[in-house]
């Protein structure tokens, strides 16, 4: 015990002597959650739009109005033929165009039928989905409201009506933030606990220090721990400013308990930490460690379900979110704060993250060659 106590002295010593760490530690979850989720958001507003009007009636300027309402669309040009407006697209001045042909009052109201035609610019293919999406959604709205005008209501209404309402379960004003920025604070504790961990070992080696290490009576277990201890520690204290950068700034405070998100980012730390242990004790250089945590944390990271649902990947990519451990620490961060979930229902998530933490580490200590 006393030998572990000397461990665990030496490295927070080691620790707060570096000036660049403390910094980072403080300034950097920070930055990254007052940023990230302002960035990665996947609610499009501001499409730039362009509109050919061969019309000019009543209605035309209606359905204008309508979508440049919609808070979706900048109207950028009016232009008075197709090929000037696909020019705009060309120049990157534009990212949809909405002709509307000559005789639009007038198809409508005689025909009870026109045509419109929508072109984007689909170099984003995300992009160009979600403008024709929201850009189908309003016509079709503006065809209702059309249809609703024509129809003379009587007085009595003998039949019945269903009036529909609907609500928004977890995230009732449906912010994305609410939705992201758990996930950026999962992946935040991630980031601290994998890389650090990762340079440890191999600092020990590039600086001799290992050498002294290694002819000492300590365990190789006691070792472990005394690397593994320090960086849970910082862990769950940037755990802990984010949850209060996400209350200040955001205003997201979790729907369930506290006791168990710090009980399940324990264990999932201990988890990353060892995996972070044991990529150290296969590097030789820190850049050896850097490019391999590196490698790594893409992939954590864009099979993680921060950006993309998992549920629209591809099978193959299903599969290997079930051996990554940052997956189930974003969903049972968004668990907790948007639904409030119990410890009942991470159950199976507890019990996944602590097989990671036992193979991790146990297979850090065995790879972990000690010389006495």
């Amino acid at each position: 015990m006393r030998t572990l106590l000397f461990l665990l002295r030496k490295e927070f010593l080691q620790i707060f002597r570096d000036k660049l760490i403390i910094r980072m530690i403080f300034i950097m979850p920070v930055m990254q959650l007052l940023i990230l989720p302002n960035a990665a958001n996947f609610e499009m507003k501001n499409i730039l739009l362009s509109i050919v009007d061969h019309d000019h009636s009543e209605y035309s300027k209606k359905l204008i109005d309508k979508i440049t309402a919609s808070g979706y669309f900048k109207l950028v040009n009016s232009s008075q033929s197709y090929d000037e407006a696909l020019k705009q697209i060309e120049q990157d001045k534009a990212d949809l165009i909405i002709e509307i042909p000559a005789n639009f009052e007038v198809d409508i109201i005689k025909e009870n039928q026109s045509n419109l035609m929508i072109s984007a610019n689909a170099i984003n293919g995300q992009t160009a989905g979600l403008a024709i999406s929201y850009s189908n959604s309003i016509i079709r709205e503006f065809n209702s409201l059309i249809r609703t005008d024509w129809i003379v209501q009587p007085r009595l209404n003998p039949l019945p009506t269903i009036e529909i309402t609907s609500s928004n379960w977890f995230n009732p004003k449906m912010n994305y933030k609410f939705f992201i920025v758990p996930g950026v604070l999962g992946l935040l504790v991630t980031l601290v606990g994998f890389i650090l961990t990762a340079l440890n070992i191999v600092k020990e080696k590039e600086s001799g220090t290992i050498e002294q290490l290694n002819v000492t009576p300590i365990k190789k277990y006691q070792f472990i721990l005394g690397k593994l201890i320090p960086f849970w520690v910082i862990g769950m204290f940037v755990m802990t400013i984010g949850f209060v950068v996400s209350f200040i700034f955001y205003g997201i405070f979790p729907e369930g308990s506290f006791i168990v998100g710090y009980l399940f980012a324990g264990v999932y730390l201990i988890a990353i930490l060892g995996f972070g242990l044991l990529t150290s004790t296969f590097a030789e250089t820190q850049q050896q460690a850097m490019f391999i945590a590196y490698f790594f944390m893409m992939i954590f990271v864009l099979l993680g379900g921060l950006f993309s649902p998992i549920e629209n990947m591809p099978d193959w990519a299903k599969v290997l979110t079930y051996i990554n451990p940052v997956s189930y620490l974003i969903e049972v961060m968004r668990m907790l704060v948007l639904k409030g979930s119990s410890f009942w229902d991470l159950r199976f998530h507890f019990l996944i993250v602590l097989g990671f933490a036992i193979f991790f580490n146990s297979l850090a200590i065995f790879k972990y060659k000690k010389t006495v």
